[in-house]
């Protein structure tokens, strides 16, 4: 229920003053939901009070949220979203639709910026990061602070942060070698990472298992990551093997961090491969208890379901690739390449996750293509579309799809066990994420739609995993503060005005693996910087957002 005044200043303008009375709040802080009153006041929470004690008659307009939870925006440290921000005009829709209110970009060592100078080597960089970041325009920004102004440039739907990743660095400044940084080279990358900090980027990532940060070592992690420490920052991290290597990769990059003097957030925390379920994660967990117990800022974050999502090039052996990923792809397009990679992708490395062997073809989906004769292999697995199609083997068809697309192509990969997710939901210290990559495609992954209303429809009422509170607490304030968000994930007086109303009965996902470009439902309202966004599963406002950094 709305007050008269609702139709006369709603849509379209920006709220000054919004009274929210009659629901159960849960402050971000995993405290129990107990009634009150919010009343947002100049884009932030002004006042807090018992039901029924704030003065509605003083409110642009009135929210009745009885029955419903009064929450904060929720905050997903982990998207993919760097080029979308700038060129997609629908960009925001899904996010906003499942209650997210801010999100960090730049994740996986995957960033937009910095560019590489070399006009080849930002061609075959985001060649190579489309599956993931979806097109980016070669003549975009080059550094960090020109993203910073490009995106300060157009109407954000919500709010956004953005790293840059350890990957792009690497690119910028050797391209896809598989030779070690020379000293020059660690100077001229550990400055474009300061840049980057000093500018108010809220992280730096690392994406160890890809191309061509896996030729990386530990010490040259722990070198130009130096200023993140000092900076008071942290890294996120792709770890260099989820699967038979998981538990001596987050060993690699606890000690990374404890090198770099910096905060460490493990990304999509899992145990990849069947052999390993049920196992390697304790092992795993173990590793990071003792870092914290040493006093080391170690936490991680995880996404609600059982299949990750990449690019296709990611299942290419790295000793395939020998430093050039332009001539691996073209070699992919030869009988000699082709067996080549037969034989390279049925190898265990000690180095490098091979989930040619560790998962299987038969459990990778092709999830995204750019050729229109590849299109009707959306939707099937490797093994499917070679045995359909005639191919020699699922090697073969996946060779051909690398080099038709030129390795634009992207995946799911069944990978997980519902019961490591579980043990790692129930961490106190993990955060909740989706992943969401934005790859051109119609059969995306359903993270993309629905991660955060399917842990409240699933994790907290269907399975009772997690309490509602502590769900909240793990999808706003716990990654609000990973990131130095300051102002986010709390309703508190004085934060800024970032609200979400909703039947925690009704708010649940509809994507699915087999259908998943569905959107969310049962948003009743979501304000951002007490601006209303989202009025009963509708987007009434796409440029309430704002552009975050790092507080100090």
């Amino acid at each position: 229920m709305i007050s008269a005044l609702f139709l006369r200043i709603y849509r379209g303008s920006n709220m000054q003053t919004i009274l929210i009375t009659g629901g159960i709040v849960y402050d971000g802080l995993g405290n129990p939901g107990k009634p009150a009153d919010l009343y947002l006041e100049g884009g932030k929470i002004s006042r807090i009070g018992e039901t029924g004690s704030l003065n509605e008659e003083d409110a642009d307009l009135v929210i009745d949220a009885a029955g419903k939870a009064v929450t904060p925006g929720f905050v997903d440290i982990h998207r993919h979203h760097d080029a979308r921000l700038l060129n997609d005009p629908g960009f925001g829709i899904t996010e906003l639709r499942q209650g997210i209110t801010t999100a960090v970009s730049g994740n996986c060592g995957i960033s937009m910026v910095p560019r590489p100078s070399d006009s080849r080597k930002a061609e075959e960089y985001y060649a190579f990061e489309e599956p993931v970041m979806g097109p980016v325009d070669c003549n975009g920004p080059v550094t960090y602070d020109d993203y910073l102004e490009a995106a300060g440039r157009v109407s954000l739907p919500l709010n956004t942060a953005a790293m840059i990743g350890t990957g792009a660095v690497k690119i910028c400044v050797k391209g896809f070698s598989d030779t070690p940084y020379t000293q020059q080279e660690l100077e001229e990358a550990r400055v474009m990472i300061e840049n980057a900090l000093k500018a108010g980027a809220p992280g730096i990532s690392l994406g160890i298992m890809y191309l061509p940060e896996c030729y990386s070592s530990t010490d040259e992690f722990a070198y130009i990551l130096e200023p993140v420490g000092r900076y008071g920052r942290v890294i996120t991290t792709h770890i260099r093997g989820e699967g038979d290597s998981m538990v001596s990769s987050v060993a690699e990059v606890i000690e990374i961090a404890r090198k770099a003097r910096c905060a460490l957030e493990i990304s999509h925390f899992k145990s990849v491969g069947m052999k390993n379920w049920r196992k390697d994660i304790y092992s795993a967990i173990d590793l990071i208890e003792k870092a914290r117990a040493e006093g080391m800022d170690v936490t991680c974050d995880f996404y609600p379901y059982e299949g990750g999502s990449t690019a296709l090039t990611t299942m290419l052996p790295p000793v395939f690739v020998a430093g050039d990923m332009k001539k691996a792809l073209e070699k992919l397009g030869t009988p000699e390449g082709v067996e080549e990679f037969r034989r390279t992708s049925r190898v265990l490395y000690e180095n490098w996750d091979n989930f040619c062997v560790t998962l299987g073809w038969e459990r990778i989906i092709i999830s995204g293509i750019n050729r229109k004769e590849n299109e009707k292999y959306l939707g099937m697995t490797v093994t499917e579309a070679a045995d359909q199609y005639g191919f020699d083997d699922a090697e073969a068809f996946a060779a051909y799809l690398m080099h038709s697309e030129n390795g634009k192509t992207a995946i799911i990969n069944m990978s997980m066990c519902q019961d490591d997710i579980d043990v790692v939901a129930k961490l106190p210290y993990s955060n909740i994420i989706s992943d969401s990559i934005y790859a051109e495609t119609d059969t995306p992954h359903p993270r993309m739609f629905g991660a955060f209303p399917k842990v409240i429809r699933e994790y907290v009422r269907e399975r009772g995993l997690l309490t509602m509170e502590e769900a909240i607490r793990k999808m706003t304030s716990q990654p609000a503060a990973r990131m130095k968000l300051q102002g986010k994930g709390i309703l508190r007086e004085g934060m800024d005005a970032d609200v979400l109303i909703f039947d925690p009965d009704l708010f649940t996902d509809h994507a699915t693996f087999a259908d998943p470009a569905q959107y969310a439902g049962g948003l009743d309202w979501s304000i951002i910087g007490g601006t209303v966004v989202v009025d009963h599963d509708e987007v009434v406002n796409r440029s309430a957002g704002k552009l975050l950094l790092a507080a100090e």
